[in-house]
């Protein structure tokens, strides 16, 4: 047994995690964090957001290199693609910022205690270390942050070479002539555009009959138009059944879900990518009696406790959007909480990024949600290709939605696909935050010019009032 006891101990060192540890340790709460990997920072900082955004900028600066500086007057003969120093960039990224956390948690005395952590009571956690040897740490309180890993479909097994997850496609040793991605959500439509911008003839292959499900149908239809004319390919209201593994690759077998007609494709590399589940695994949740939902999820109430009332949970382990800033927030909400501070996080305002070229990016209720609760409301919208700054750029393809209620004129949603836009939804999202109206955006200064000044013209068209057009 441990000689320490803790006011906070947490499980997991992702962003809700270390974040949630700052916080709670700037508060005053003697603060450790158990974690099994090697460095902090979870599967965003190492083997996700972080990584991913840097191979898909390095990707973009490639296909602009090859097709797009000369329009600039910029010519620089044949490109040629270097791979291992491009994931030597990536690596040196992740390194620095996860370093960068381990300076935080040593400038606020947080404890590190490295190995795998499960629960044994209300008030224990027992710590298995890799030499099999285990620790038993007792704290007042205690935060489950131990994120998500993707799911494997029982027919689709990862290997780790030919059928591959997030992990492995964010670090393969060439570029494969042809690549299946099964799922088209966000992890598969950012990895997808990575490889084929660096040469990969890539297929999508989705369920349903839209790209990213969750997402506002005008705008996912506008973004599937854009990815085509990018060469990547779709194959729409699809179900993969299986697949063959050769010495070339893999064969994967689909049928239509429209007329049942049954197709293969061949490809070097298969990413499945059809979504995460919370991780829970060996977590002991038995231990302490804490409940579960049908989709695994640990059930926690508004001040995300668990069925036991000093132990928390937040992140991709309770319902809702797994994103980092979402767990971030609860993170940092659970801190607070335990200090005996106000806190409360606004699940209508969390933002949303697809951080594919061009970027999409939405914050509140789509239109399809806003018919379904009966809510009236106003839509104006506008397009990049009218914008002096967006046409300067070279990047005209898109346009900024907003959706705000047709009595109070108070935003509810915005969606929008162009350059910047995960950028410019924070405007969006704090003018959500302060319940402001299309008219306060519409009336604030967007300085000239600028990509921002798409968003005033949007609020300026739900009132028909858009200068621009």
């Amino acid at each position: 047994m441990s000689s320490e006891e803790f006011d906070l101990v947490i499980i997991g060192a992702g962003p809700g995690g270390y974040t949630g540890a700052i916080r709670a340790a700037q508060l005053g709460l003697k603060t450790a964090v158990i974690e099994k990997e090697t460095t902090l920072g979870g599967t965003c900082l190492n083997v996700g957001c972080i990584p991913s955004k840097a191979l898909l900028q390095s990707s973009e600066h490639y296909h602009a290199a090859k097709a797009e500086f000369s329009e600039h007057g910029i010519d620089l003969g044949e490109v040629k693609l270097n791979l291992d120093k491009m994931m030597d960039r990536k690596s040196k990224i992740v390194s620095e910022l996860t370093g960068g956390i381990k300076y935080l948690f040593e400038k606020n005395k947080i404890t590190r205690i490295k190995g795998y952590g499960s629960l044994k009571s209300a008030h224990e956690v027992e710590v298995k270390k890799s030499d099999e040897s285990t620790e038993m740490v007792k704290a007042k309180y205690i935060m489950l942050a131990t994120g998500s890993v993707p799911n494997e479909l029982p027919f689709l097994k990862f290997d780790g070479k030919t059928i591959v997850s997030s992990t492995e496609a964010l670090s393969l040793p060439k570029v494969p002539k042809t690549m299946i991605v099964v799922g088209g959500g966000v992890i598969g439509l950012e990895l997808g555009s990575v490889w084929s911008r660096l040469g990969a003839e890539v297929t999508v292959i989705e369920y349903t009959d839209m790209i990213c499900g969750g997402m506002d149908k005008g705008t996912s239809k506008r973004m599937l138009q854009i990815l085509k004319k990018q060469g990547l390919k779709f194959e729409m209201s699809a179900k993969v059944t299986g697949a063959d593994l050769n010495s070339k690759g893999a064969t994967v077998h689909f049928e239509s879900l429209k007329d049942g007609s049954k197709n293969s494709l061949d490809a070097e590399v298969v990413l499945v990518s059809t979504g995460r589940r919370p991780f829970a695994d060996a977590l002991g949740l038995e231990n302490a009696g804490i409940e579960q939902d049908d989709r695994g999820c640990v059930i926690v109430n508004d001040s995300f406790q668990t069925t036991v009332s000093n132990i928390y949970a937040i992140g991709d382990l309770i319902r809702g959007p797994m994103l980092a800033h979402k767990a971030e927030e609860e993170g940092v909400a659970v801190a607070e909480l335990l200090s005996g501070h106000p806190a409360h996080v606004n699940y209508l305002t969390v933002p949303s990024i697809i951080y594919t070229w061009p970027e999409v990016a939405s914050v509140g209720y789509t239109e399809e949600q806003l018919k379904e609760k009966g809510i009236a409301y106003n839509t104006g919208s506008f397009p990049f290709s009218a914008n002096g700054r967006a046409k300067a750029l070279g990047h005209t393809e898109g346009m900024v939605k907003i959706l705000a209620d047709k009595n109070s004129d108070k935003v509810l949603g915005v969606h929008i696909v162009g350059p910047s836009a995960g950028d410019l939804i924070a405007e969006c999202t704090m003018a959500m935050e302060f319940g402001g109206s299309s008219e306060d955006i519409a009336r604030s200064f967007h300085a000239h010019p600028t990509l921002s000044e798409i968003v005033r013209e949007a609020a300026l068209a739900v009132d028909k009032r858009a200068r621009q057009m």
